[in-house]
C-alpha cells in the first residue's frame, strides 16, 4: 500500500520519542486507505519473560496507532478513555513488526479506533478498540508547553509498506 505522508515522532514519548532512550523510536506513516501504519522493533529493554514484550509497551503501541489514525482525517488531539487488549500470540522483541491503526467511528467529541500488531508474515499477535475523548492540546498540557515545539519531522524514503 502506497504512504500518503509520514508523520512527526516526537521528543520524549515512549513510543516514537526520538530523544528518549527508552523509546520505541517508531515512525508512523498515512496510508492510502487513511490508515496509519509503523514498521517498529520492540527492544531487549521493553520485554516482561525473556523473548516477549511486555504487555503494557503493546498496549502503548496500540494505543499510539489508534489515536493517530485519527491525524489523516482532522488535526486535533485527545486522551485515551477507555481501551481493552487483545493478546493473541507473544509478542517479540528485536523482530521486525507491523502496526496498523484505522478510525471505526469519529464523531465531534469521540474517535473509536482498532489497532493491531502483525508479524512479518501477517499474523495479528495483539489487537485493541481504543476510544478517545477529543481535545485540544491545551487542555491535555497542563502548564505552558507548546505540543507542536515536541514534534520532530524525520525524513526517510518510504514509499510503501506491504
Amino acid at each position: 500500500m502506497k504512504v500518503k505522508t509520514k508523520q512527526c515522532n516526537s521528543k520524549m514519548c515512549i513510543i516514537c520519542g526520538i530523544e528518549n532512550p527508552c523509546s520505541v523510536k517508531a515512525p508512523f506513516y498515512e496510508m492510502e486507505d487513511k490508515s496509519v501504519m509503523t514498521i517498529f522493533k520492540f527492544r531487549e529493554i521493553h520485554q516482561s519473560y525473556p523473548s516477549r514484550t511486555h504487555g503494557g509497551i503493546i498496549t502503548a503501541m496500540l494505543d499510539e496507532l489508534g489515536l493517530r489514525s485519527l491525524w489523516p482525517l482532522e488535526n486535533t488531539y485527545g486522551v485515551t478513555m477507555e481501551i481493552t487488549t487483545k493478546f493473541r500470540k507473544p509478542v517479540p522483541y528485536d523482530t521486525q513488526l507491523k502496526g496498523i491503526g484505522k478510525v471505526v467511528s469519529n464523531t465531534s467529541r469521540f474517535v473509536q479506533s482498532k489497532a493491531q500488531i502483525l508479524d512479518i508474515n501477517g499474523n495479528v499477535l495483539a489487537e485493541a478498540d481504543i476510544k478517545y475523548l477529543k481535545l485540544p492540546a491545551d487542555k491535555i498540557v497542563t502548564n505552558d508547553v507548546d505540543v507542536e515545539s515536541h514534534n520532530i519531522f524525520i525524513k526517510d524514503d518510504v514509499k510503501e509498506i506491504d
